[in-house]
């Protein structure tokens, strides 16, 4: 109450209009986010499995991802279990480095050589704790799956163990580099919705709502203004013929010049059907201020949980198959 006291004394003559909006518009926004991070948890907590392997680019966002995960899950009816590496620990790799002076050829394990890489990008060590591998037999244990990776985190028999997983009632969840990842299986491609070609934008941009109904879709909608790295997906596999977006880039707030999309559709979020499971992918997160910002919290919170089925939204696609 204080605060809209020291508002109306403020204020110049007919200006407390304008100041009451800007209240009721903050209050407004603020509640749609209140709502989805502030929900009591369920008796029984679904299972999400998280996955930061970076065989390519390292984040250094990927650590904060992982601890707001952790804290805002419980909260929110999942709680969360990360694997940072799930590649082969037992792989050695040469490679050289310069040794007091000289070119030294040095071997070590792709886990020991990957533990120092990632501590230095995000100040967490990669143990064997942390390890695991995206089988058949792990995701048993899980209700969710969501990847924060680059490179090849999984084999072709791992791909084919998650696509599988999900068709039969599994949820997929990807958020920003998931599309920067397995380049070489179509099938995951397919599942993740898009493949990364490049990001023209890491600016400030504006959110354009296109489904502000979907659990996803209504944290943007009172302030739509974000800064992020943006990217810009391959012709292929994306396709809103394919895809329901939720999300896209106001024209209006970016250098068109830049992209190549003959379309100018830049897509951020969507989400789609996969056999009898759910898959939903959001484009930010690129900057640890992203994950801290509790509109981006709410927008993925509500992605995931409609992705494991506690809250409905739509899933058609956002333009007809040709």
């Amino acid at each position: 109450m204080s605060r809209f006291i020291r508002a109306k004394r403020m204020r110049k003559p007919g200006g407390l209009t304008v100041v009451l909006l800007a209240y009721v518009c903050l209050f407004m926004q603020s509640s749609i986010v209140s709502s989805i991070l502030g929900a009591e948890p369920n008796e029984k907590l679904k299972h999400l499995l998280l996955i930061t392997d970076s065989g390519g680019f390292i984040h250094d966002s990927v650590g904060v991802a992982e601890d707001i995960l952790k804290e805002l899950g419980p909260k929110n009816g999942f709680d969360v279990t990360c694997f940072r590496f799930t590649r082969d620990p037992k792989q050695v790799m040469k490679y050289k480095q310069r040794v007091k002076g000289k070119e030294t050829v040095i071997e070590k394990s792709v886990l020991e050589k990957y533990s120092e890489e990632f501590r230095a990008r995000t100040g967490k060590t990669v143990e064997k704790e942390n390890c695991g591998r995206v089988n058949a037999e792990t995701l048993k244990k899980f209700d969710a799956v969501l990847f924060f990776t680059t490179g090849n985190p999984l084999t072709k028999e791992e791909v084919n163990d998650l696509t599988a997983w999900v068709k039969n009632g599994g949820a997929f969840a990807g958020t920003h580099c998931a599309t920067d990842t397995l380049y070489g299986a179509t099938a995951y491609g397919d599942l993740v919705g898009a493949y990364f070609l490049k990001h023209p934008w890491h600016q400030k941009v504006k959110i354009k709502v296109e489904d502000p109904n979907h659990p996803a879709g209504s944290a943007f909608s009172g302030d739509p203004i974000i800064t992020d790295e943006i990217y810009e997906f391959r012709p292929a596999p994306y396709s809103r013929s394919k895809l329901h977006i939720i999300y896209s880039i106001d024209p209006s707030s970016i250098d068109l010049s830049r992209g190549n999309r003959s379309d100018k559709d830049y897509a951020v979020s969507w989400c789609h059907e996969y056999g009898k499971g759910k898959a939903f992918y959001t484009s930010l997160g690129h900057r640890r201020e992203v994950w801290k910002d509790p509109r981006f919290q709410a927008h993925l919170i509500g992605g995931l949980q409609w992705a494991m089925g506690m809250k409905q939204g739509s899933a058609t696609p956002s333009s007809p198959s040709k």
